[in-house]
């Protein structure tokens, strides 16, 4: 991830975009309603959208057509939700693809799929998991972020293996051959990812107290509301 511009079979790419099509439509409509209801949530949409774009603009060559790099999906995904994170994500890669040569427009579905939709919802779902279960509340901000990183490069290997087969192994052997070089790079990432979403975190708790708690994502006692309110979770 990012998957490189032109690198994924035409029928590949195709079905990629379908599929993250219905999630960047659900993601746009509950960002509509999110702006229209609460416009004091922009700057903070604006923050979270900037800390993706800034983030997953440092890569590092991994892969031959793709490369490594943090995602930034995890914070957003824990303030907003996912559906609004498939958004800010989509808006990230078309505009790196466009601006920076990072990714393409024919992988756009593709990227789209593994770091703005199943990272974002794989960080929340531990991020909510966590918090169930007593320990430090920041420990399920940085899993959150830790996952969202982490299960972006497990789809990308998993595309990439489905679209270069191994010719002695098939799909297996070259998901492990992906997922091993990707791991060299990746799972340290991943962890500097989740100590700088901790940071940002504490920094958002003494700031923006007020805003985090009608998110949900804080309670009054300023502890990250992991389980907080059927409201903020259905977002």
């Amino acid at each position: 991830m990012h998957i490189a511009e032109g690198f994924l079979p035409p029928a590949h790419a195709i079905a990629w975009g379908a599929a993250s099509a219905p999630f960047v439509v659900h993601g746009v409509r509950s960002l509509t309603r999110e702006v229209k209801e609460h416009p004091e949530s922009t700057l903070l949409l604006g923050a979270s959208g900037a800390f993706t774009f800034v983030l997953s603009a440092l890569k590092l060559p991994s892969v031959t057509g793709s490369c490594s790099h943090p995602t930034g999906t995890g914070l957003g995904a824990i303030l907003f939700r996912p559906p609004i994170m498939a958004v800010l994500g989509t808006i990230t890669l078309l505009f790196q693809a466009l601006l920076l040569a990072h990714g393409g427009l024919t992988t756009l579905g593709a990227n789209v799929f593994s770091m703005a939709v199943v990272g974002p919802w794989a960080g929340y779902g531990a991020y909510r998991l966590l918090g169930r279960y007593s320990m430090p509340p920041m420990v399920p901000v940085f899993f959150g972020a830790f996952v969202a990183d982490l299960s972006t490069y497990c789809v990308t290997s998993v595309q990439l293996a489905l679209a270069f087969p191994d010719p002695g192994s098939g799909f297996l052997g070259a998901l492990g051959k992906f997922g091993g070089i990707f791991a060299v790079t990746q799972i340290p990432l991943a962890v500097s990812e989740g100590l700088l979403t901790v940071l940002v975190m504490r920094l958002l708790v003494q700031s923006s107290k007020g805003e985090l708690t009608r998110l949900g994502v804080l309670r009054d006692d300023r502890r990250p509301a992991t389980a907080a309110g059927t409201e903020a979770a259905a977002r």
